[in-house]
């Protein structure tokens, strides 16, 4: 049974999974490429553009100053979320994708290093991997990859050996959006420290299910996304140590990143504004601080709970189906069930399941190499969130079984 006090109760806060599709009600698994907003978090948004609406840091007036503090102080919430020591450790930036672009540019600019050496995994997101391949290839270096094991964990062996080759960056996800591989960053950034090389921890899909301790982690970078927990789209964060924020160069130039402007020079603002050219998405921001609030509320342990209840109880049903194949079997993964059937292309499975009210994800996955690794075109996702039910598992499990025999 749930760990949540009411799960049933907590979906009436969701207003988009009371809808039906083809007339039938919607069983929404594809929470791992974004998930749904609670109520609290849509009524954040327009309360904003309702009656706070104008522009931050720039004005005397009163509307200016009220975003102005609501802004900060959702700055203060995040830092806090994630336990980082200063507020101003935290850069809001449009989600992940821009996060890590951020600091692969800043980064480069930095080291300024021909046969630059970057360390990533197999399972890697595009988002963590196609800027640093660019990086390495601009500039005649090597992006190193360490190999994974059968169940999907990340071979450590490997992962060390390529380590002692002295690579100057580790980026590594905290969880396999394909997988649900949950990798021990802190160990990883621990041996990585030991040998001075800094440590990146991309936590999109690590950031709504688990507690996220910057401090306990100790890595030097760390990023996520809004609108895969539970906040909404156009809105992400880079944690950044002060040490290295410090030391890193802008990324984009004008607006709020300004000190002082010349036609000779230009002088660079203090953190975090450095790092937030232009005008930022100010109601996104404070709908961010609302959505992770709904999570803290929930609780992680509860959620924790119920999404590992979930994903167990989804995999014994799945089980059953004929010629099924699992990709991710480690244990202490995330929510996340990645599999095929035998014979059938998980677009054509895919497709029916949406014809029968069930929304799941295939494809790569923004994956492509994991794909490759695996030797499968893509696979079938199911991705859980803390509004799913047991229920919706075993019509998961059903519709699932019925595709397949409509389709050999």
């Amino acid at each position: 049974m749930s760990t949540l006090p009411d799960v049933d109760a907590l979906r009436q806060s969701f207003p988009a999974l009371a809808q039906t599709v083809y007339g039938k009600p919607l069983i929404y698994l594809d929470n791992g490429a974004t998930t749904q907003k609670p109520l609290s978090v849509i009524n954040r948004l327009k309360q904003y553009y309702k009656a706070e609406n104008a522009n931050i840091h720039r004005g005397v007036h009163y509307l200016s100053q009220l975003s102005t503090d609501a802004f900060e102080k959702a700055r203060a919430s995040v830092a806090a979320h994630i336990n980082a020591r200063q507020k101003h450790e935290i850069i809001f930036t449009r989600g992940t994708t821009e996060a890590i672009n951020l600091i692969a540019h800043s980064f480069a600019q930095h080291l300024n290093k021909n046969a630059p050496k970057v360390l990533i995994t197999a399972m890697e997101h595009h988002s963590n991997l196609v800027p640093w391949q660019q990086w390495v290839l601009q500039n005649g270096g090597r992006l190193m990859v360490a190999g994974l094991k059968p169940d999907g964990s990340l071979n450590m062996e490997h992962f060390e050996a390529l380590l002692e080759e002295q690579p100057d960056i580790v980026a590594i996800t905290h969880v396999s959006n394909v997988l649900g591989t949950v990798n021990p960053v802190k160990a990883i950034t621990s041996i990585a420290h030991a040998r001075g090389i800094p440590v990146l921890v991309d936590g999109a899909q690590a950031i709504a299910h688990m507690p996220v301790d910057i401090q306990d982690i100790d890595c030097d970078f760390y990023v996520f996304s809004g609108h895969k927990a539970y906040g909404p789209m156009g809105v992400g964060v880079l944690y950044g140590k002060e040490v290295w924020l410090d030391r890193l160069p802008p990324y984009q130039f004008g607006g709020e990143m300004v000190d002082r402007v010349s036609f000779d020079t230009t002088t660079f603002n203090e953190l975090p504004f450095k790092f937030e050219a232009g005008t930022p998405n100010v109601g996104a921001v404070l709908a961010l601080e609302t959505a992770l609030s709904f999570i803290r509320k929930t609780g992680y342990e509860a959620i924790a709970a119920h999404e590992h209840n979930l994903t167990s109880y989804g995999h014994q049903l799945l089980s059953r189906v004929e010629d099924i194949e699992f990709y991710g079997t480690a244990p202490g993964k995330e929510a996340v069930i990645s599999f095929n059937i035998k014979g059938i292309h998980p677009y054509d499975l895919g497709t029916l399941l949406d014809k029968m009210g069930i929304a799941v994800r295939t494809g790569h996955h923004c994956a492509q190499p994991l794909m490759d690794h695996l030797g499968i075109p893509g696979t079938v996702r199911a991705s859980m969130a803390v509004y799913n039910t047991l229920n919706e598992m075993e019509r998961l499990a059903e519709a699932v079984n019925k595709a397949a025999m409509m389709l050999r």
